[in-house]
């Protein structure tokens, strides 16, 4: 049993990590892909500027889920993942302000985007775990 409970300390956070992670690269990947049509709907929301905020968007899911990953500077990742996500989702998936046919999908991205917040926040809080840059650039 402690086998499999040291495995799971050492491996847990970077699986953790890498899934994380993958959103923020997989909607990153879309963002580029779409880009005209993902400003377009920016704009539609009333948005300034679409197409800088979206590279500013880009950038950020880019970089903080790349850090997140390797695990370095893992607190400041997550935080920018973090500050990114908040007005991302109040502003994207505010399921209150949505016509009843669009409510619940919006309130399951809402709520969905709420988890994410709940284990950056953890990871925010506790660090990358021993399986990082982070770790590994404490080590004497």
């Amino acid at each position: 049993m402690n086998a499999l409970r040291e495995t799971t300390q050492r491996y847990a956070p970077l699986v953790g990590r890498i899934l994380m992670a993958l959103i923020f690269l997989t909607s990153a990947y879309g963002k580029i892909t779409g880009f005209d049509a993902t400003a377009a709907a920016m704009a539609g929301k009333g948005m300034p500027v679409p197409q800088v905020l979206l590279v500013c968007a880009i950038t950020i899911e880019l970089i903080g889920s790349t850090l997140l990953v390797a695990g370095w500077y893992t607190r400041s990742a997550a935080l920018a993942l973090i500050v990114f996500l908040i007005p991302a989702t109040l502003y994207f998936h505010n399921h209150w302000a949505h016509p009843p046919e669009q409510a619940r999908n919006q309130r399951n991205h809402f709520m969905k985007n709420v988890t994410i917040l709940g284990a950056l926040i953890f990871v925010t809080g506790m660090g990358a775990g021993p399986l990082s840059v982070d770790t590994r650039a404490r080590r004497p």
